[in-house]
Formats: structure tokens, C-alpha cells, sequence
């Protein structure tokens, strides 16, 4: 990896470290790339909806997050990042030993980026597309509150 692409995974693990719904869902993230970022969260009873599934909360917060990332690794090291929207697609119930979330930078814009995450199980070495993200993530700069 270069010296960039290093700084620029120090960057986006010291901000994933900040995210307190993260700690609390017991996300950790995978990989991070120049434009892509692979969170990971454990099934447990404490992220679980009344039929066992993961709940689609957890699914869409790890998802948002992966986007998130990937954008912010393409922004210059003095912008911030916020979500302006996203639409998600629930495609099958959140069931495996690991739930995966894939964000990639589809069009990275100076002041727009648009992501997409792909979120799978994975059961027995097998892996099922679970979920559909799409997000539209502003770069932030020079706002009180807004930083990494």
C-alpha cells in the first residue's frame, strides 16, 4: 500500500473508531481501498428484529457507513463527509455468521459523491446479496462539528 493509501486507511479507521452506533452494533471494518470500504458485523440476539434476522436498522446503518467511507477516501484529507440521502433495498432477511457490507464510490464529485453497498451474508461459505444501498454523501469543509 502507498504512504497515501495508508494515511488515507488511518484516517477512515480513527473516524470508524468515533462512531459510537458502530462500537455498539460490533461493527469493525474489514477493508479499506481508494474508493471502497468493507464493514462487517457478527449476527447477535442484542441486533436482532422478533424474528431473528439481523434487524434492518443494523443492516442499513453498516451499509450508510461503508458508503460513507468509500466517498470520504476519495475526499481531499481537509473535508468531512455527511450522508444527504440514501434509499435501501431489503432483498432477503439478514441471516448467516457474517453480515458484510461492500461500499464502493460509483461518481466521486468535489462537492457530491455517489456510493453504493452491496450488503451480504455469508453461511457457510456461501455468500447471499442481502441488501442494496445507494447514497448520494456531501464533502464537508470548514463547519463547526465536521471533521474526521
Amino acid at each position: 500500500m502507498s504512504e497515501d493509501g495508508s494515511r488515507v486507511e488511518q484516517r477512515i479507521r480513527a473516524s470508524f473508531a468515533k462512531q459510537g452506533l458502530m462500537t455498539t452494533l460490533g461493527a469493525t471494518i474489514a477493508t479499506v481501498e481508494p474508493g471502497a470500504v468493507a464493514i462487517e458485523l457478527a449476527p447477535a440476539p442484542t441486533i436482532s428484529q422478533q424474528h431473528g434476522f439481523v434487524h434492518a436498522g443494523a443492516i442499513s446503518a453498516i451499509a450508510d457507513s461503508a458508503a460513507g467511507y468509500a466517498a470520504l477516501s476519495m475526499m481531499p484529507m481537509d473535508r468531512g463527509v455527511l450522508t444527504t440521502e440514501f434509499k435501501i433495498n431489503l432483498l432477503a432477511p439478514a441471516a448467516g455468521d457474517r453480515i458484510i457490507a461492500r461500499g464502493k464510490v460509483v461518481k466521486a464529485g468535489r462537492t457530491l459523491t455517489l456510493a453504493q453497498t452491496e450488503v451480504f451474508a455469508e453461511q457457510d461459505g456461501r455468500s447471499r446479496l442481502i441488501a442494496l444501498l445507494t447514497a448520494t454523501l456531501m464533502a464537508v469543509e470548514g463547519r463547526d462539528g465536521i471533521a474526521d
